[in-house]
This record gives structure tokens, C-alpha cells and sequence, in this order.
């Protein structure tokens, strides 16, 4: 199985900063770490880098910093992290990130924004000025915020938007599941309904605090496929945030207080849950896990310079010596 993982983060608190990361996932990860976490079905495997919510100054270092580790992890798209409200500021930052030629597309982390923050003035021209580079935008978002994402596909339809997560409903777990509201239903319907906006099928996991099933989640999935078509999908890791949960059975490493930690295997079990899932329902895998997120973030085969990193000891120094 070929795979275009469309969501993967990775970061380095020593060289970038970051105010959000704390407890298993204030660690490096970076080359080390993502190779030790390969899907076990994937017979070619690369991936588009998604912004990690570094501090604003940082958002150009960032790309840079991942741009240096593209050719070694197979990383060939970057969605950058970038302030679309900031008028002038914004269009400097854009224009900066122009000379970066991994960058695809752009997220604004509207998770934690006030309401009508994506439909404000401001941010529509940024948005504008997004689309005319040719660029993509990644809606990170809670559920309740939904309409709005729709309200600025329609705004700006040259615009093509990606519903991280999808949007981010409220799974339970695996010993307390909780089934999709009709609320969540309806507002991705209607987002659906805007022929330029697509949905990643990633964050699950990490919404069930890493602790989940398969036979949990294949309902939003299922939303999520009567909603877009699987035309529309693309399947993501979301790594490392969605492996971060209850120790995994004979994990050598698991916290003795039985606190959330590293799940070394969780992100080829999500791979497989959503393969399972996608074969049984009839859908074509290849264009869930590789074709349709080339063609959204429009991914060319390009070469790529080769940069020496230097070497850093992160959560997994152990599998070093």
C-alpha cells in the first residue's frame, strides 16, 4: 500500500518554541522518531508536514527546519503555520514563505480563536491572498465552529480548505463510546455540500485520549464518507498527537504510574483500522491514503536538497545506544 500521510507533525522544543506542548509529547520528534514509527502495511511511504503550533515568530524557522529534513523522511508538501488576519503583516509572512517551494498550503489554528474569526473581514482577504498563490488551507477546528468553516468556503471559493480531524466531534472511548451527534451530522453535511472543501480522516484517535477502537470510531467515519464521497478523503496520522494515551500491551517502557504515554504502534493501528474500515465498505484505498491528497495539496514529484542534521537525543535515545 502506497501511502501520502496528509497530516504529520514533527518538532523540536531545543530549536523552536512552542507554549502548548507538555507531559509525552514535550519531547524531539523528529528524523529518529518518525523512523522508528513506519507503517507496517506501506510499501512506499511519504508524507505533507503539517504546522506544529510553534510560537509565531517561529513560523518561518519552522518550515525552514522541516524543509532541511524533507529528503530523509520523505516529506514532499509543507502546510505552513501562518496568521491570515494580520492585514499587511500577513502578505509579508505569505510572501516569505514563497521561497520556501515545499509550502502547499498554509493552517491558521482556529481551534482556540474567538467565534467569526474565519468569516471576519481580515481574514477572508488573507485567505484570498492564500488562493492566489495557489495554495491550500487547513481548518483546524472544534465541531461548533463548523458553520463557519463553511460560511468562509463560500466566501472564498478558489479557496481549497481541509477539515482537520473532522472537526474534531466528540468520540468517548473505547469502554465508554459516544455516537455522532446530529448536530456534528448536519454541520458536516453542509460543509460537504461546498465542492471545494475536503476532510481528512485523522485526530480520532488523539480525541479518545489514545484510548480507542476501531469499532468506535467506524461511525464517523461513515458520516464522513456519506458526507464528501470518498473523493474527498485522505487519510492522516496526526502523529505523534494521536499516539499519546494508555500504555500498550508488553511496552517495555510504560509509565509505572500508569499515566498516558508513547504508543509505539498506534499509528500503523490507525492506518489499518481505516484500510479495514475503507475495504470493507468498497472504497478505493489509493485514493484514500496517497491519490487524493496529491491532488488536493496538488503533490509533484520534485527533488529535493539533501542537508545534514545534526543528531539529538529525543524520546527515543534509547533505540540509539
Amino acid at each position: 500500500m502506497r501511502v501520502l500521510d496528509s497530516h504529520l507533525h514533527l518538532w523540536d522544543p531545543e530549536l523552536l518554541h512552542y507554549e502548548w506542548l507538555e507531559g509525552p509529547l514535550a519531547w524531539l520528534f523528529g528524523e529518529t522518531e518518525i523512523g522508528q514509527a513506519r507503517l507496517a502495511r506501506a510499501t512506499d511511504e511519504k508524507a505533507v508536514f503539517v504546522q506544529a503550533e510553534t510560537v509565531e515568530d517561529d513560523f518561518l524557522e519552522e518550515v525552514r527546519w522541516v524543509a532541511g529534513l524533507a529528503p530523509r523522511i520523505a516529506v514532499v508538501g509543507i502546510v505552513a503555520g501562518a496568521r491570515l488576519d494580520r492585514g499587511t503583516d500577513t502578505t509579508a509572512h505569505l510572501e516569505g514563505l514563497e521561497a520556501e517551494r515545499l509550502v502547499v498550503g498554509v493552517r491558521h489554528n482556529l481551534q482556540g480563536e474567538p467565534d467569526g474569526t474565519a468569516v471576519s473581514a481580515a481574514f477572508v482577504t488573507g485567505a484570498r491572498e492564500v488562493a492566489a498563490r495557489g495554495w491550500t488551507f487547513d481548518a483546524c477546528i472544534r465541531s461548533s465552529q463548523l458553520p463557519e468553516i463553511s460560511r468562509l468556503a463560500g466566501a472564498v471559493p478558489e479557496l481549497r480548505i481541509v477539515l482537520d480531524h473532522l472537526g474534531k466531534p466528540e468520540v468517548g472511548t473505547a469502554e465508554a463510546p459516544l455516537v455522532p451527534t446530529a448536530e456534528w451530522v448536519r454541520d458536516l453535511d453542509d460543509l460537504a455540500r461546498r465542492s471545494n472543501a475536503w476532510c481528512k480522516l485523522s485526530g480520532l484517535p488523539g480525541e479518545a485520549g489514545g484510548d480507542w477502537s476501531p469499532e468506535q470510531l467506524e461511525p464517523f467515519l461513515d458520516a464522513a464518507a456519506d458526507a464528501f464521497g470518498a473523493d474527498r478523503l485522505m487519510w492522516g496520522s496526526d502523529w505523534p498527537v494521536s499516539v499519546i494515551g494508555p500504555a500498550e500491551e508488553g511496552d517495555p517502557h510504560a509509565p509505572a504510574d500508569g499515566s498516558a504515554t508513547y504508543q509505539p504502534t498506534a499509528r500503523s493501528r490507525w492506518a489499518d483500522a481505516v484500510a479495514d474500515w475503507a475495504e470493507r465498505r468498497g472504497h478505493d484505498l489509493d485514493a484514500l491514503f496517497r491519490t487524493n491528497a496529491e491532488q488536493f495539496y496538488r503533490i509533484g514529484e520534485r527533488p529535493h536538497p539533501v542537508e545534514e542534521a545534526r543528531p539529538r537525543r529525543g524520546l527515543f535515545g534509547w533505540l540509539r545506544g
